[in-house]
């Protein structure tokens, strides 16, 4: 049996980040394994093949053809074990979807939620159909169309149309509560807001609410959740988190209090300093005069 990590890129990521969208045919030979390593961007994949696939805490195993949306908020993993892996693999941004007034149903699709249904079994004729789309937008993103973005965003459309007609998978092993499972993502959305590397790219999630918008459940639900699952609330996690950043920022960067403040998300650095003095009992000019 063969056992590998299936992780997609496009060789065009400078493309990808300027235009927001991407879309490839993954080779048919099993070995010519890409790597994908941007977490901001949508992903659906047509594949035919045998692999294991890990969203959040479930695992499902796929024979055949499935097709799959993944989603930057909520961790997946992918291994194939059959040599011959065939597909498409089409990335978007949430921006690349919204210039769109139909941009609502990514929102509104059961495919990108968590808890929803990521994986769906796909017959022969719905595969040679739907390959029929993946082909028509490589064409157009090939093409000089002035309008190409605008018709392959209805191709985008129609694959989630399309999909929605189609009956679920059933064969996800899921996690023992639903608690357990929301907690996990929280986490892993938490961590994949950090490390801070620039102060022009501040933190975007600060509050409980915050996560809960992006992960699409209700504020309390999330709250709810994770109190029952650490015994701490959401708030309590993110300030850890947030103070454990800053503290790494003052030791570890030259960048003046200010630019640090700003980074984490602070409109003025006397919120940051009070903050940073509630949460740690000294301020962060204290903090950065004992480490030197």
């Amino acid at each position: 049996m063969i056992s590998k990590q299936l992780r997609v890129v496009s060789p065009f990521n400078n493309e990808l980040k300027l235009k927001g969208f991407n879309v490839f045919q993954i080779e048919d030979d099993g070995y010519a394994t890409r790597i994908y390593s941007r977490k901001d961007f949508y992903k659906i994949c047509l594949t035919t093949g045998k692999s294991i696939i890990h969203y959040a805490d479930r695992s499902f195993q796929a024979d055949g053809t499935i097709l799959f949306f993944g989603n930057p908020h909520i961790p997946y993993s992918w291994e194939t074990v059959s040599r011959t892996y065939i597909g498409y693999t089409c990335l978007f941004s949430e921006e690349f979807l919204n210039v769109s007034e139909r941009a609502d149903i990514l929102q509104q699709s059961p495919f990108f939620k968590v808890g929803g249904t990521p994986i769906l079994k796909i017959t022969e004729q719905q595969r040679t159909f739907l390959n029929t789309l993946f082909q028509k937008m490589i064409e157009e993103q090939n093409s000089g169309y002035t309008f190409k973005d605008d018709l392959i965003r209805n191709y985008i459309n129609l694959i989630l149309h399309e999909a929605m007609k189609l009956e679920p998978s059933e064969n996800l092993d899921q996690h023992k509560n639903a608690a357990s499972r929301i907690t996990s993502v929280f986490f892993e959305l938490l961590e994949r807001q950090f490390p801070i590397e620039s102060p022009d790219k501040p933190l975007k999630l600060r509050t409980a609410q915050d996560y809960a918008q992006k992960l699409a459940l209700h504020t309390n639900y999330l709250n709810r959740s994770v109190k029952e699952v650490t015994g701490k609330p959401t708030t309590s996690h993110i300030a850890e988190r947030i103070i454990s950043e800053a503290k790494a920022l003052l030791q570890h960067t030259d960048w003046n209090i200010a630019d640090v403040a700003y980074a984490l998300g602070f409109e003025y650095p006397s919120y940051f300093n009070n903050y940073f003095k509630r949460m740690t009992g000294t301020n962060p000019t204290a903090l950065r005069e004992m480490e030197v």
